[in-house]
């Protein structure tokens, strides 16, 4: 039957923020989604969602036209947010990982789809206590959906090494600065996307997996990196949940003015040399050990870079383009991850002033309150 591709004109943006819940005292997660879901207005009800664990709010924007609108929208609803979260002594946090919460804590959602995924996935469905922000960019066709997946496979590790916010679980330092990352590509369906040659492709694909009862629908598809049709989008889904609002627009404005870039590429009919799965593959991995100490394999001249330098040519490439979206000014906002740390960085800073990975959590919950006030 194919699925139908919704076109949209221009590089449109919708954000999704998964924050965790937080015990303002004890600072471990808390599941207790539904005292918020219980009070969302009627407007916003497509917009804060629950997620597989009851320690998950997920505020999602609405359709946005530019970098500003996505802050705008966001601070609305982090404010009511934080005031009704605050009524059960409740706060929020912006990280991958929570430092020290046992997953075996943490409680499943109620509902048919959450259910068949505990059952389909057992022991690795209560590991999915993972916190990640996705970023959809309006494009114009299916086809083109599929080429952009392709395209921007190389800068994936780069968006990842700017991200990564997951460097504690379970109480220990994994020693890698993105743990999340290793946790979602337990899932059969995750990782990096699939090479593909056009939108029925893809269609095909989808109808086969869910004829045959390995999925359900679509939205079983967790790559790193998937096209949407319902939205009209492109999903960059590999990014850790930032520390904070001023590295969330940062990462949003560069996503934003990369796709427009390489979709402005693709219609003059520049050709663009692809990237080997497996060179992606390992740039990906280092990036999650590494963050931005990363050594990455340059996809066109086969030559090791730093992760730092792949950052600042891609901002370069990017910035005209950053320009004539309007985002230049929160395009600037990846200066401070290159020159004050990721939030895994941060994190493991602050372990070593306090001792303490409640001290940890702390900090997260002062840096989310600072998205708020923003």
């Amino acid at each position: 039957m194919g699925y139908r591709f919704t076109v949209n004109e221009s590089h449109t943006l919708g954000v999704e923020v998964e924050l965790q819940l937080i015990d303002s005292k004890s600072m471990k997660l808390a599941n207790e989604i539904d005292v918020i879901l219980g009070r969302v207005p009627e407007p916003w009800n497509n917009a804060v969602k629950r997620e597989l664990m009851q320690s998950y709010c997920e505020f999602n924007t609405d359709v946005c036209r530019s970098v500003a609108d996505v802050r705008a929208d966001l601070v609305e609803k982090l404010r009511w947010g934080r005031d009704v979260a605050a009524e059960h002594d409740l706060q929020f946090a912006w990280a991958g990982t929570h430092p020290f919460s046992p997953w075996s804590e943490q409680l499943y959602s109620p509902g048919e789809r959450y259910e068949w995924l505990t059952n389909a996935f057992q022991d690795i469905s209560k590991r999915l206590v993972a916190f990640g922000l996705h970023v959809h960019v309006g494009v114009d066709s299916g086809d083109k959906a599929i080429q952009l997946c392709d395209r921007l496979l190389r800068h994936l590790p780069t968006l990842l090494a700017l991200s990564v916010n997951s460097p504690f679980w379970n109480g220990r330092d994994t020693g890698l600065c993105s743990y999340r990352t290793k946790i979602m590509e337990a899932l059969p369906t995750a990782g990096l996307p699939q090479p593909m040659r056009n939108w029925s492709e893809f269609c095909w694909l989808i109808e086969h997996l869910c004829d045959t009862g390995f999925i359900n629908s679509i939205r079983e598809i967790w790559w790193d990196m998937r096209p949407h049709h319902e939205f009209g989008t492109v999903e960059i889904r590999i990014m850790d949940m930032p520390i904070n609002m001023n590295h969330a627009l940062g990462l949003v404005a560069l996503t934003q003015s990369l796709v427009a870039a390489v979709s402005k590429e693709i219609d003059r009919g520049a050709y663009q040399y692809d990237c080997h799965p497996m060179i992606a593959k390992q740039n990906k991995w280092h990036a999650a050990r590494y963050g931005l100490d990363a050594r990455f394999v340059d996809p066109e001249h086969l030559k090791a870079v730093s992760a730092r330098e792949a950052v600042t040519r891609l901002v370069d490439a990017v910035g005209p383009t950053a320009e004539s979206l309007g985002c230049a000014e929160e395009l600037k906002w990846i200066d401070d991850i290159l020159e004050n740390g990721t939030g895994a960085d941060r994190q493991r800073r602050a372990y070593e002033e306090t001792g303490s990975l409640k001290g940890v959590v702390e900090l997260l919950v002062e840096e989310a309150e600072g998205a708020v006030l923003a």
